[in-house]
């Protein structure tokens, strides 16, 4: 009971130490990995993932991929520099791709990594929809999900030991593949329920700022409902979200604030 006691009281240290706040929905995390070395990481992961995929270039979908990308991108830097948090984002090396799968899936790694499958899209039906989606996605990296993740299975793992920064580089590489599992598994990173919900809200803001209409957030969701229906197993895209009806609450609560940087960017309410 001592040991425990005693892994307790530095987990806490550690969360004073390394607790982060969300400058864009203000929810606090624990982060303590490195975020440079996540990064780099993150960016072999990604290359490796396209190496084995089937990219695919030069057509509409893959220019609308990059195009909304590149608006969500844009909004994020103004906004990070309008509220002085310009650093947050000064090792990013965004990537926006469009990967030949019949999945509904798309994912965004640490450091701006953004891979959007071909099978979404018939879901997303247009821009404001595709907006909804790599917005959710990019938010698990501005939110430092991946972080927070690695955090808390540092903690889990090895408890006290991170204060003395005792864990080995073998043994953080095995704590970054279990978030970011090795090659084409990338796409089975599971966030948790709180980050979900903190990358509809995040997600949701985005867009308005990047000139989308926010309020088609809510058809989207309904519709991929839809395409999981009937299924005994739901799209991996929504393995982890919260349930439709809290999802759709939730959305509802924060549309107005959505809507008003929607009508900052230049959007007709």
């Amino acid at each position: 009971m001592k040991i425990t006691h005693l892994l307790g009281i530095g987990a806490m240290v550690m969360s004073v130490a390394a607790c982060t706040t969300n400058p864009i929905t203000g929810r606090s995390s624990l982060q303590l990995a490195n975020n440079s070395e996540i990064m780099t990481m993150s960016a072999q992961e990604y290359k490796t993932t396209l190496s084995k995929g089937k990219v695919i270039t030069g057509t509409a979908d893959a220019k609308r991929v990059a195009n909304v990308g590149t608006r969500i991108k844009s909004a994020a830097e103004k906004y990070y520099q309008s509220i002085g948090r310009s650093a947050d984002l000064a090792n990013y090396k965004w990537e926006f791709n469009l990967l030949q799968s019949n999945e509904l899936n798309a994912w965004c790694m640490p450091g701006g990594k953004v891979a959007v499958y071909t099978g979404i899209l018939p879901v997303t039906k247009d821009e404001n929809g595709l907006a909804v989606v790599m917005g959710h996605e990019v938010s698990h990296a501005l939110a430092g999900h991946g972080n927070e993740r690695i955090s808390q299975a540092m903690v889990a793992q090895y408890g006290g030991a991170i204060l003395g920064s005792t864990i080995s580089n073998s043994q953080w590489a095995g704590i970054f593949e279990q978030v970011y599992p090795i090659g084409s598994q990338v796409a089975l990173l599971k966030y948790g329920r709180n980050q979900e919900s903190e990358a509809d809200k995040m997600g949701l803001y985005l867009m308005g700022m990047a000139g989308y209409d926010p309020r088609a957030a809510i058809p989207f969701w309904n519709r991929m409902e839809a395409a999981s229906a009937g299924s005994s197993r739901p799209p991996q895209f929504l393995s982890t979200h919260p349930n439709p009806e809290t999802r759709i609450s939730d959305i509802q609560k924060d549309l107005p604030k959505a809507l008003e940087y929607y009508k900052a960017a230049g959007g007709k309410i």
